[in-house]
């Protein structure tokens, strides 16, 4: 049977990859975004 520092131990690491991949995903997002609108401001500039 699994003891509680298994558990614990799989919870921290599921969690951990969770929050890694938010963090990745708003990175992404965000450049992607900051790009877009560098994008549009460029053609408006003499």
């Amino acid at each position: 049977m699994l003891d509680a520092n298994t558990v614990l131990a799989g919870l921290a690491t599921v969690l951990l990859v969770f929050v890694s991949g938010g963090v990745l995903y708003l990175s992404t997002v965000e450049w992607r975004d900051r790009r877009r609108r560098k994008a549009q401001e460029s053609p408006r500039r003499p």
